[in-house]
């Protein structure tokens, strides 16, 4: 009976599209908007949402091929950063404390955004998940089960959750001109850090929105057809490196120069359809969040999944991609001469977190600014996740990996503080988070929302 209860919990907690839905729902209810507008409102976000799922579906799927044609053609083994694949290895042994940290970790994450100043209410349901299992995968190999490894693990979660938004808040406000969210993805720590870099060494004057095309070139400034462009290069040179025959293996029979063609036109549209899908997640969302801000958790921030992020630059997020790539594949031959296992670049990660750094840097930094400061993401999701693979590797997840920053960062973290302190260093850590939610509550601030200023 329990573990069904758990089942259909974790079932609706893992459908971000249903979960932004009810949060509309509860928040048009309380603004006592009439019964049409609660409806519009309701299924907006929840069809925007399965909109930008069905556009990053085609994105991932288009990439996959092209991570193996790179493989093959350039003759390159290693480890490809995968949160999906983890999480599958990770279910066999850890299903059942992975949910109910999951679902712990939602009840921490709302709780501290109604009694601290942290008031962000992460939405991002599969990153929840993500991060519910690295919990649970490095707490199990540090001695923890039962009770004290669900509650710790909740509690990282749920605090994670309402910290990492804070973090970054007032770039985030910069970048969507005080638009009333905040970053609800466990990648945020690169997107921050390559915003703060591009401040430094960026002229945000020169925005990549505004990059001056000839007349004749003037078909690029349609986001699709140059994003189209640009990844039909992407797509022909592996292709051509990895030779017909090894790609005629991937096509189903097609000529593999027309499939690489199609795939990188279908990751175009896989974009659009995205971008498309933001539009509807933003429009309805944030006027109805306004609800739960003002009459059930005061001041509340919803924290939305990084692609929300896309429509405000979207010349950023192609520049901030490449550059991310550029600087996965460099480091690729730094491990090697290192003798580091090789972190082969995922063309996932780079293209979700690469572009969202690309607009965080963007925005701070313009041109100059998007390509270092994505650069430096590239960096990042590289090489913490070759660090992390030691912690990993002890449970039987050696060949793969978690491909985005937070994760790397965290599950380092917490596995280094336990190794070298034992189960008394995890709980220190717990108390040391405990203190950071608790102590901005005493100090005045411009804001009742920490770093919403």
């Amino acid at each position: 009976m329990l573990e069904g209860i758990l089942s259909i919990i974790k079932d609706i907690a893992l459908q971000p599209a249903l979960i932004l839905g009810l949060i509309s729902f509860i928040g048009l209810v309380a603004l006592r908007k009439p019964g049409h507008l609660i409806l519009q409102g309701t299924l907006g976000p929840i069809l925007g949402y399965i909109m930008l799922g069905a556009g990053a579906s085609i994105i991932v799927a288009n990439l996959a091929p092209l991570t193996a044609l790179i493989e093959a053609g350039f003759n390159i083994k290693g480890v490809v950063p995968n949160n999906e694949a983890v999480v599958a290895v990770a279910q066999e042994t850890l299903g059942l404390s992975t949910m109910l940290i999951l679902v712990l970790g939602y009840v921490f994450n709302l709780l501290i955004a109604k009694f601290t100043k942290y008031k962000y209410i992460f939405l991002t349901g599969h990153h929840s998940f993500f991060m519910a299992c690295l919990f649970s995968a490095v707490l199990s190999a540090l001695g923890f089960s039962g009770v004290s490894l669900v509650v710790l693990g909740g509690f990282f979660l749920g605090s994670w959750s309402a910290i990492s938004p804070a973090i970054g808040q007032r770039i985030t406000n910069d970048v969507t001109d005080n638009g009333g969210i905040a970053m609800g993805h466990f990648g945020s720590i690169g997107y921050y850090i390559a915003g703060l870099i591009a401040d430094k060494v960026g002229n945000k004057e020169n925005a990549t929105e505004d990059i001056n095309i000839p007349e004749s070139l003037g078909f690029l400034r349609d986001t699709t057809i140059s994003t189209a462009i640009i990844m039909l290069i992407f797509y022909l040179i592996p292709t051509i490196a990895a030779g017909g025959e090894f790609a005629s293996t991937l096509s189903n029979g097609m000529n593999p120069y027309i499939f690489a063609i199609l795939s990188a036109l279908q990751f175009a549209i896989g974009v659009n359809i995205v971008y498309s899908g933001v539009r509807m997640i933003v429009r309805d969302l944030v006027p109805a969040f306004q609800g739960i801000s003002e009459k059930i958790i005061k001041d509340s921030v919803p924290a939305v999944d990084c692609a929300v992020f896309f429509t405000f630059a979207q010349n950023a997020v192609v520049i901030g991609f490449i550059s991310s790539f550029i600087a996965g594949v460099i480091s690729l031959f730094i491990m090697g001469a290192i003798g580091w296992v090789l972190i082969i670049p995922g063309l996932v990660p780079h293209f979700f977190c690469g572009g969202t750094a690309g607009v965080y840097a963007s925005k701070k930094g313009g041109v100059r600014g998007c390509i270092i400061g994505s650069f430096v993401n590239g960096l990042i999701i590289s090489f913490l996740p070759a660090m992390l693979l030691p912690v990993l590797g002890n449970l039987g997840f050696a060949n793969t990996t978690f491909g985005d920053a937070d994760f790397a960062l965290l599950g380092i973290i917490v596995g280094k503080v336990g190794s070298s302190a034992n189960e008394i260093g995890v709980y220190a850590l717990a108390c040391i988070t405990l203190l950071a939610l608790i102590i901005p509550s005493f100090i005045k601030t411009k804001s009742n929302v920490l770093n919403n200023q």
